[in-house]
């Protein structure tokens, strides 16, 4: 069964080093993309997710903005990151390993990320939501986000590791293309 991302009850966060001493956070506030949730088989589940990069919020306009530019996610040639599951693995009732194929600036690259089973409830509207929580850390320079600055005190202002750290809520699209039709 089809369900859609719930883009207002999802987050999709990134943290990374910030001149070697603290962490900046940001997120990407636009996600779509739908999950077909094999509920009785949860290993034949498929993610298919598009993250607009212009949506990028770091709580900085001038650090947003030049994140956006060609120095990172070079936002006005490649709007989108997207991410494609290739395989979906069961360790317990609640976790799993979603391996998938991670596109930033055009550039293609198997990630894993674990991942958690929130449950899932029929809401007082009338479809079924489920949630999920998924966690992975990449280097940002295999996708050729390679900007950075030397510091004078030794190290670089960015860290080459990100954490990405999602909370998922999706819907079950059936139901919820039932809701959006008067009755």
């Amino acid at each position: 069964m089809t369900w859609i991302i719930d883009n207002a009850h999802t987050r999709v966060g990134f943290s990374v080093r910030h001149m070697m001493i603290s962490t900046v956070h940001g997120e990407f506030e636009n996600v779509s993309g739908t999950v077909d949730f094999n509920e009785a088989q949860p290993s034949g589940s498929r993610v298919d997710v598009q993250v607009e990069v212009a949506s990028l919020n770091t709580r900085d306009e001038k650090r947003d903005a030049h994140l956006r530019s060609a120095d990172f996610f070079d936002a006005e040639n490649h709007p989108y990151l997207t991410f494609r599951s290739t395989k979906v693995e069961v360790i317990d009732d609640t976790h799993g390993r979603i391996t998938g194929d991670l596109t930033m600036r055009g550039i293609t690259h198997s990630v894993v990320l674990g991942t958690e089973y929130n449950g899932m409830v029929k809401s007082p509207w009338g479809p079924y939501s489920a949630g999920f929580t998924a966690t992975t850390k990449i280097n940002r320079k295999d996708w050729n986000l390679n900007w950075n600055v030397a510091l004078e005190t030794g190290g670089v202002l960015v860290g080459d590791t990100i954490t990405i750290a999602i909370e998922l809520e999706i819907i079950k699209q059936a139901e919820a293309e039932a809701e959006a039709v008067p009755a």
